[in-house]
C-alpha cells in the first residue's frame, strides 16, 4: 500500500457503509417508535437503542466520508463507542435480564439483529486499520481523483 491514504467509503468500504446504513436505519425506526409510544415501559432498553441508532448514523456518514482526516476520526470514534457498547450492554443483557425488558439493537450481542450489531463494529475497527494512511504527511485524495 502506498503512502496514500485510503479512503474508507470506497471498495470494500462501500458494503460496509451500505451494511451500517441499514442497520442505522432499522434501529432509527424502531427505536424512534419505541421512544415515542412506549418508553416508559423500558427506558433504558429504548433510550439505548436510540443511541445505537445515533452511533450507526454518525459511523456511516463517517466511513462514508473517511478520506478526510476529521471524518476519519470521528469513524474511529464511533465504531469504537459502538464496539463498547455492544459488549456492554450485550454482557449486562445476560447478566441482568431485569435491566432490559425489552430487547435493545445492542442486548445479547445484536441478537435481535442476526448478531451483526456485535461482528460489525469489530470488520469495520480493521477496515479502519486497514485503510489507515501509512505515511502522515502524504496528501489525502480528493473524490475526483479516487473515481478515475
Amino acid at each position: 500500500m502506498t503512502g496514500r491514504a485510503v479512503s474508507t467509503g470506497q471498495g470494500f468500504g462501500r458494503l460496509l457503509v451500505t451494511v451500517y446504513g441499514v442497520l442505522a436505519f432499522a434501529a432509527l425506526g424502531r427505536s424512534l417508535y419505541q421512544v415515542t409510544t412506549k418508553l416508559d415501559e423500558a427506558p433504558l432498553a429504548y433510550l439505548l437503542s436510540l443511541l445505537a441508532a445515533a452511533v450507526y448514523v454518525v459511523a456511516t456518514l463517517a466511513l462514508a466520508l473517511g478520506a478526510r482526516p476529521a471524518w476519519r476520526r470521528t469513524a474511529w470514534v464511533a465504531v469504537v463507542v459502538e464496539a463498547v457498547g455492544v459488549v456492554v450492554v450485550g454482557t449486562l443483557s445476560f447478566w441482568h435480564p431485569e435491566l432490559f425488558p425489552e430487547a435493545t439493537v445492542w442486548s445479547h450481542l445484536g441478537q435481535g439483529y442476526g448478531y451483526v450489531p456485535f461482528v460489525l463494529p469489530f470488520v469495520g475497527l480493521w477496515w479502519l486499520w486497514h485503510t489507515r494512511p501509512r505515511n502522515p504527511d502524504a496528501p489525502v485524495p480528493s473524490r475526483s481523483t479516487e473515481d478515475r
